[in-house]
């Protein structure tokens, strides 16, 4: 008997069925606000880092304080996912939590741009452990049916922290100080780990000794570091043909080396690779790299567009994404009701074409478009993104049992991140070489600072009238090659998806956890 009263199909997972609803509802609010911390801090700064660098000076440094939170991110997703299997959810979260409001802290008393910088990344270090870990809770706590309509709700929370991190940040810069964007962590984050630590209880009770993963925590960080490096660095701060550049991409791989050698050896992997045997989580690992790498791009390089060739101020051009995130979250609600009848394959490839379908009118955007285009064409973006990334997900946590739930959402959370860190750097190179040529052939002879034509002040002292349609027209043909490189990415996105395997999700719910001798023993 379930602890809804049905004694057909389990209404919850074995895990649930020992906790009140009440438990339920409070362990799943805590997570969510957990995740929106997350993100929150992905974007809140965005805002108030210029008066940040009006008051620590480094300019130099700028880049390096989100490159700092995201490579501390990234590189630790895999981490924690396999330590919440490995010693439970609850200790495993609470840790991540308390290390990202240190990281919150400290940011806020920083007292240098070089302090802020290593503060940020331990704040990303922590920020690795929210999301996946969380998601991972879910997963212990409903099952598919569901997890598709949390997971949408989690995807709302993680739309809502995008858009309002941008103008949370502007607040508080202006109405109290720019610090104050690190401390209003503090409460929320203190209050959700006092609910999770009521709250949680652990699904996992057999515990059992266990073989720290060393040598594989060593290679995986150092390949991921150096190559993420490489791509955050390469064409901003070295030529990407330096020494330094090249050299990071060979130690890189050096340590991907190691890391297979090491993995087939250990007693415990940190990432299992047999799990790559599991057609589905392997079709959603690389289907989310993918994704990762067509919408990060996108992210990054719309505003762009809207504040040179549209005109828009730095806040409007911010809010463009938001119509984006709005498609993103009422696709997850929507995605979430039909999973369950046309299964894992038919959204992501649903959601693939959509996006395809946005992609092509943003390769039509012109120096004649307006805002409200852009908006259109965000939606249609936004609905295809949520599509694939929520079918991959309960993919993914549907392919394992639970001992192995934490690895394979940390899985399809690091390929996400980790694509988007290469999209990123794809576009920035796309984008800078068409705007370098088209400049240099509207101005020869002239040498015009990119920097000059984004502020407004700059842009009235720097640029001519006579010469603005032209720069406007360069920034356009640029970024039109930045989108259909997005395109090209999309189109690879959408042949990946087609390798999901045929199958309704009814016909799968839960099948890998049947097996799971913890949680069942613990539920009898």
């Amino acid at each position: 008997m379930t602890a809804s009263g049905a004694s057909s199909e389990p209404a919850v997972t074995p895990y649930a069925a020992r906790l009140s609803r009440r438990r339920i509802v409070v362990t799943t609010a805590a997570v969510m606000a957990g995740m929106f911390l997350a993100a929150l801090d992905g974007t809140i700064v965005a805002t108030a880092l210029p008066t940040i660098i009006g008051d620590l000076r480094g300019i130099d440094r700028y880049a390096w304080v989100f490159s700092g939170y995201l490579l501390a991110e990234i590189a630790t997703i895999p981490l924690w996912g396999r330590f919440a299997d490995m010693y439970g959810r609850k200790r495993v979260f609470l840790s991540g939590m308390a290390i990202f409001l240190v990281g919150s802290a400290l940011s806020g008393l920083a007292q240098s741009m070089t302090q802020l910088v290593a503060f940020r990344a331990v704040q990303g270090i922590g920020a690795g452990c929210l999301l996946p870990v969380a998601q991972t809770i879910s997963g212990d706590l409903f099952t598919l049916e569901q997890r598709v309509k949390v997971q949408a709700v989690y995807t709302a929370v993680f739309g809502l922290a995008s858009i309002v991190g941008p103008f949370l940040g502007g607040f508080l810069t202006d109405n109290l100080s720019w610090r104050w964007v690190f401390y209003v962590n503090l409460p929320i984050g203190l209050a959700t780990a006092l609910l999770v630590k009521l709250a949680l209880i652990e699904p996992l009770e057999h515990r059992r000794d266990h073989e720290i993963d060393w040598l594989g925590i060593i290679t995986l960080v150092g390949s991921t570091g150096f190559l993420l490096y490489a791509l955050e660095s390469g064409g901003r701060d070295y030529a990407w043909s330096s020494a330094v550049i090249l050299g990071s991409f060979a130690i890189s791989a050096a340590f991907v080396v190691a890391f297979l050698a090491v993995e087939v050896r250990a007693v415990e992997p940190l990432l299992p690779l047999d799990l790559f045997a599991v057609p589905v989580l392997r079709a959603s690992a690389i289907t989310t790299t993918l994704l990762g790498m067509t919408m990060f791009a996108v992210l990054s390089y719309l505003p762009l567009f809207a504040q040179v060739v549209i005109g828009t101020s730095a806040t409007g051009a911010g809010r463009v994404l938001t119509p984006l995130m709005l498609g993103f979250m009422f696709s997850s609600f929507v995605g979430g009701r039909l999973l369950l009848r046309a299964g894992f394959r038919v959204i992501s490839v649903s959601g693939a074409l959509l996006t395809n379908v946005g992609l092509v009118l943003l390769t039509r955007l012109t120096v004649h478009s307006t805002q409200l285009e852009v908006s259109r064409d965000m939606v249609v973006v936004g609905f295809g993104f949520g599509l694939v990334l929520l079918a991959c997900v309960l993919a993914a946590q549907n392919s394992v049992g639970s001992s192995q739930m934490g690895v394979a959402t940390s899985l399809v959370n690091f390929t996400r991140q980790f694509g988007g860190a290469i999209g990123v750097a794809i576009a920035a190179a796309v984008m800078l070489d068409g705007l370098t040529s088209r400049l240099e052939a509207a101005f020869p002879g002239v040498r015009i600072h990119v920097a000059d034509m984004l502020s407004p002040a700059s842009k009235a002292r720097a640029i001519p009238p006579a010469a603005r349609r032209a720069v406007r027209e360069a920034f356009s043909g640029a970024l039109h090659q930045t989108f259909l490189a997005t395109l090209v990415l999309g189109l690879v996105t959408l042949a990946v998806s087609l390798l999901m395997p045929r199958g309704r999700a009814t016909e799968v719910r839960d099948t890998a956890r049947a097996a799971e001798p913890e949680v069942e023993a613990a539920a009898s």
